[in-house]
């Protein structure tokens, strides 16, 4: 497309990191936050970049896909954290959440 061959590396870095980081459990919800509006941004811009340069064809709109999965992932996600902090729970997974409603 163009870009300077260190784009390709940084992308590649910033994509494992934000992976790793909607991983780990352990991340704290607001670095999570911004794993998705990263992603999100990658996503846009590299729909764009396709357009730009293929036009409108399959490959182009194919980022978009990855976007609309990301947002079925993001809005599960908060209403995962929303649950989680309604009932108090510590630990985040549903089967603390099944087991915290079969005690009471």
């Amino acid at each position: 497309m163009g870009y300077p061959a260190y784009f390709d590396g940084a992308l590649v870095i910033f994509k494992v990191l934000g992976a790793l980081t909607l991983m780990i459990p352990q991340i704290p919800n607001r670095i999570k936050e911004w794993a998705y509006a990263g992603f999100a941004f990658d996503f846009i811009f590299a729909a764009i970049s396709h357009f730009a340069i293929d036009g409108f064809n399959f490959q182009s709109f194919f980022p978009l896909i990855f976007l609309g999965i990301l947002a079925i992932s993001y809005v599960y996600y908060y209403k995962k954290m929303q649950l989680t902090s309604i009932t108090g729970l510590k630990q985040k997974s549903w089967q603390s959440f099944k087991l915290h409603l079969k005690s009471r």
